[in-house]
């Protein structure tokens, strides 16, 4: 990857994986995308097309996978965990199809309110699956959430419990989502806010483990614990602090994905303002 940060959004796939995804990424002139290889809000796997998955794994735009939102690996309900396991191991396994970079879970929570047990379940359905990733298989990436209810891994020091929880795997990383890590207390906007999160990130979990930022605004305010994804410089956060973002050594190869508002023309306007400051 390029040493400064390639800039992209989320990619609608209809026609194909690769014929919409590709085609979604010229018209909003992204250098990296991210897509859903299945139903993001059901359990279904779809069988993917040879055709469609190669054209992607050829393309010079690099790929992320983001897993269904039904995904909790820390549900108290047993199915739940079940299915939650097997929905990661079919996407990284499509991942691996598709020649994807990573495949972005979220962290989930402790449906029960035992979090402890719910960290330790977390080790026991994912240590098997990481064992038997290939050299070509993409990287697991944990989202930390805005920090409603029981979640597992929200502020920056919450990835220190869930990554020791999977042994700290080498092929685990964070996407850090700025909307989150403001919703969850981290005051990106005050002066030093920037620096000061990401170095309690990588306290909690090593520089070199995120992998993936996903840049969106915040329609609400600081600490709301409220995932609610705004216009890159139209919500509380502004756009000053994803100058500093862009700017940050520990952000060189990282690449930025707008999960913004509008669309693709919300998108082409978000990557634009994104490349914007990354030149500033």
């Amino acid at each position: 990857m390029s040493a400064r940060p390639l800039i992209g959004s989320h990619a609608t796939v209809t026609g194909g994986l690769a014929k919409g995804g590709l085609s979604y990424a010229e018209a909003v002139e992204a250098e990296v995308i991210q897509v859903f290889v299945s139903n993001p809000r059901g359990w279904a796997e779809s069988k993917g097309d040879p055709r469609q998955d190669e054209l992607i794994r050829q393309a010079p735009v690099p790929v992320f996978i983001h897993a269904p939102y039904l995904i909790n690996l820390g549900a108290a309900n047993p199915e739940t965990a079940a299915k939650s396991a097997r929905a990661v191991e079919y996407a990284l396994d499509r991942g691996r199809q598709i020649g994807a970079r990573g495949v972005v879970v979220h962290t989930g929570s402790a449906t029960g309110g035992d979090k402890e047990r719910a960290l330790r379940q977390v080790g026991e359905l994912m240590l098997p699956v990481l064992s038997r990733l290939g050299e070509d298989a993409p990287d697991l990436l944990l989202e930390p959430m805005a920090g409603q209810g029981q979640m597992l891994c929200a502020r920056a020091e919450d990835a220190g419990p869930y990554l020791e929880a999977l042994e700290r795997h080498p092929r685990v990383g964070l996407c850090l989502d700025t909307c989150h890590l403001f919703a969850a207390g981290h005051d990106l906007r005050a002066p030093g806010g920037v620096d000061e999160t990401l170095k309690a990130v990588e306290r909690a979990a090593g520089a070199d483990r995120v992998r993936l930022v996903h840049a969106n605004d915040s329609m609400t305010a600081l600490g709301s614990k409220r995932d609610r994804h705004e216009t890159i410089g139209k919500g509380e956060i502004g756009t000053d602090p994803f100058r500093e973002l862009l700017a940050h050594p520990m952000m060189k190869n990282v690449p930025f994905v707008a999960e913004t508002p509008g669309g693709k023309a919300g998108h082409a306007s978000d990557i634009a303002l994104l490349k914007s400051l990354r030149e500033a």
